[in-house]
């Protein structure tokens, strides 16, 4: 009796590892529109909000409708000497591309259209092969690396630049299907906030939770490991593989750090040129004037104050803030520093949120490249630098991925970490 008082004393929950500091904790059962935090980190490790799986598929049918007409038709149009010139997201990335320079034209492309239609894909995937039985893992481990490759919101904040620098020399319209556009961009930000991958994950694989015991003792709880493909906390199968996902567990990410320092210093080393180069080259009747990125900022500060920060701090300060914060972080966890552990953790999660928002300037020289052609007395086309500006971004994005941050908290990690 005293046993069955204990047990029912306990609870209703699950032991569960935060994917950020490794800290075990008991989750609880989680209501609808609920979030459960970690008590150490205050990561987000389960949320109850969440949207069903026909009204997923209903947001993606309703973006595959809107993509025909949001990419290929024009989005904006000048008149330049009597001509009418309009400008699609296709035909930049096709300017860019013809260029010679494929590679900045498929890191556009990507993030514009090839993350869209693969988010639209996946839901409708999974929508169908859940009621066909198809093996769903590799879309939901897909989706939830998804989120911070798609863009459309940038490019559209990137159409609003490209159309204030070009208002100089032409008139400036809004193309007819500018509405599609922003009516696409606005249901993916809204499908990608309701989609909770951790609640399909557990609707599609639903897992044998490790359960609550007064008997576990360290050593049973210490086994323990949190899959980063899943989220799901278990010990490993025979293979050492997460039993819901099959993603291989480890204790921490095999050559986490060594391949952030080789991402970060391969950043660094690019963003010399991609600030000392020109970004973007103008044609005037014939004669060629380049342009680097803060003499760009310089440009549209002398028309537009709002516009010129939100450029700065898009292409000058986020970079360098990435750059910074990452160089802390990997010195901090190479000298096992014991302080500030919660401002780190805050920094690293800061810097994933914000990196995105660096692919602005490529966005502008994409849809202004569609504006003015060089057929035009004004031409406009893309510099060097724009090469090694995307690709500093990339690796700066890809470095926060491969950092663990369980880390981070392993300088300050004792053995009560893994108590009851």
């Amino acid at each position: 009796m005293k046993i069955l008082h204990i047990i029912s004393a306990i609870p209703a929950g699950r032991y569960h590892r935060c994917p950020q500091c490794d800290w075990l904790f008991i989750l609880p059962d989680v209501a609808k529109n609920q979030d459960a935090f970690c008590p150490r980190c205050q990561a987000r490790v389960a949320s109850g909000n969440e949207w069903p799986m026909n009204k997923l598929a209903a947001m993606a049918a309703t973006m595959l409708m809107l993509m025909p007409f949001a990419y290929a038709e024009p989005l904006i149009s000048i008149r330049l000497l009597g001509t009418v010139i309009n400008a699609t997201l296709v035909h930049g990335i096709w300017q860019m591309a013809m260029q010679g320079d494929v590679i900045t034209a498929s890191m556009v492309a990507f993030c514009t259209i090839g993350a869209p239609c693969t988010l639209v894909a996946s839901l409708l995937y999974l929508f169908f092969g859940q009621r066909l039985g198809m093996n769903l893992r590799p879309v939901l481990l897909m989706l939830e690396r998804l989120k911070e490759w798609l863009m459309l919101d940038i490019y559209l904040i990137g159409m609003a630049v490209a159309a204030i620098k070009v208002k100089d020399y032409a008139d400036v319209n809004t193309g007819m299907a500018l509405p599609a556009f922003i009516a696409l961009t606005v249901c993916s930000v809204i499908t990608l906030t309701h989609l909770n991958i951790g609640q399909l994950w557990e609707k599609c694989y639903p897992g044998q939770h490790t359960p609550l015991y007064p008997v576990y003792r360290r050593s049973n709880t210490a086994a323990l490991r949190i899959c980063l493909g899943c989220h799901y906390t278990s010990v490993g199968d025979r293979r050492g593989r997460c039993p819901r996902c099959h993603v291989p567990l480890r204790y921490r990410r095999r050559q986490s750090l060594q391949k952030c320092w080789a991402a970060l210093i391969a950043a660094m080393v690019l963003m010399l040129p991609a600030n000392l180069l020109p970004i973007s080259i103008i044609y005037i009747n014939g004669v060629r004037s380049g342009s680097t990125i803060l003499a760009g900022i310089g440009s549209l500060a002398a028309d537009n104050i709002a516009v010129a920060m939100v450029v700065f701090i898009a292409s000058i300060l986020v970079p360098f803030i990435k750059i910074v914060v990452l160089l802390t972080l990997l010195i901090s966890i190479h000298f096992e520093v014991r302080h500030g552990l919660k401002t780190r953790i805050r920094l690293l999660r800061f810097v994933g949120w914000i990196g995105r928002w660096s692919m602005l300037d490529l966005f502008v020289i994409s849809i202004t490249m569609s504006l003015v052609d060089r057929d035009q007395l004004l031409a406009f086309t893309m510099g060097p630098a724009a090469f090694y500006f995307g690709a500093a971004v990339i690796l700066t994005i890809l470095a926060v991925n491969w950092l663990d941050s369980r880390l981070i908290w392993d300088a300050y990690a004792t053995n009560a970490d893994y108590a009851d």
